[in-house]
């Protein structure tokens, strides 16, 4: 099962801690789902989704207010003594003394945020859904072409590296360089990204370890991206029969997301970096309905019928 620290999110989402005597570290989230518990306050606690992230917001702070002390701690007791990584304060709202004893006594975080519950709830489902998403690692190089996500796969030594600074150098963004992560945050969507240690760095053989932040600025590199094609470079074999039209697309699998694939022979003096380009822009018109190939096979087809005539 993936879990994702609970100090990771706080760091990335800039929550608060309330209650700064209640240790963070070691606490792991499972689930990319939230609860705002307005049940759970009332005393319902059937179906409690214990496991996930709770939220207060001002509803459910306004609500707290109104009820009687005495069922009022009944029910603090009850939802704070369960299984929650957390509890989030959210729209400026903070938690009563009662809360924070109770937080103190069974060591549940109490966080907040200045966010708005509806923009938080939507910020950290999508922050969980991609750090709990299921992710492999392949060897590659992936970059962001003109928005589109371009993974440069092939053998070790086949120039992908060389490829990638060359298109660093038209402008574009690395993610990342020799390990790939990619995570499946749906059915339709892949996201790549680079591991901790190896983030913003290239290896050049011959020359070493190149840091593309450091070198080239902040506008050279990207921590995520969509996956949306694969380039594949392999050595030229003048008895493979390549692909010249492009009428009919092929297709490579990661966790069951199948991504469109293009296969580019090597030899000397091809440049890599623009059949790269080519192949991004290519792919950005086909989404957005023009597909050159097939306008060209519609106009040969014109030509066929009007010789007939």
């Amino acid at each position: 099962m993936q879990t994702v620290a609970l100090n990771k999110m706080i760091d990335k989402l800039g929550l608060t801690n309330l209650v700064p005597e209640v240790e963070t570290d070691g606490i792991e989230i499972n689930s990319s789902e939230i609860n705002r518990p307005a049940l759970q306050l009332s005393g319902y606690f059937e179906h409690f989704a214990c496991d996930r992230v709770q939220i207060i917001g001002y509803v459910e702070y306004t609500y707290l207010n109104s009820l009687d002390p005495e069922v009022k701690m009944k029910n603090y007791e009850l939802f704070m003594s369960s299984r929650i990584p957390c509890v989030i304060y959210a729209s400026r709202t903070e938690p009563e003394e009662a809360m924070i004893e109770l937080a103190k006594k069974y060591k549940k975080p109490l966080l907040s945020s200045e966010r708005t519950t509806s923009s938080l709830m939507a910020e950290i489902i999508r922050w969980l859904n991609v750090e709990l998403a299921p992710c492999i690692s392949i060897h590659g190089v992936l970059v962001d072409v003109y928005g589109e996500g371009v993974l440069i796969m092939g053998e070790s030594g086949i120039g992908k590296s060389e490829a990638a600074l060359e298109l660093l150098k038209r402008g574009h963004r690395l993610i990342t360089d020799d390990v790939v992560e990619i995570h499946k945050v749906s059915d339709d969507t892949l996201v790549g990204t680079s591991p901790e240690i190896t983030r913003h760095f290239i290896e050049l053989r011959g020359i070493g370890i190149i840091d593309v932040k450091t070198l080239y600025g902040v506008e050279s590199v990207k921590e995520t991206q969509t996956l949306d094609m694969v380039i594949k470079l392999e050595e030229w074999d003048k008895d493979k029969e390549y692909d010249r039209l492009g009428l009919n697309e092929e297709y490579t699998e990661f966790l069951g997301n199948k991504v469109i694939c293009h296969s580019i022979p090597i030899r000397p003096g091809r440049n890599l970096a623009i059949i790269v380009e080519a192949a991004a822009v290519n792919h950005r018109q086909k989404k957005m309905g023009y597909n050159a190939a097939q306008e060209l096979y519609r106009r040969v087809q014109e030509s066929i019928n009007k010789n007939k005539r």
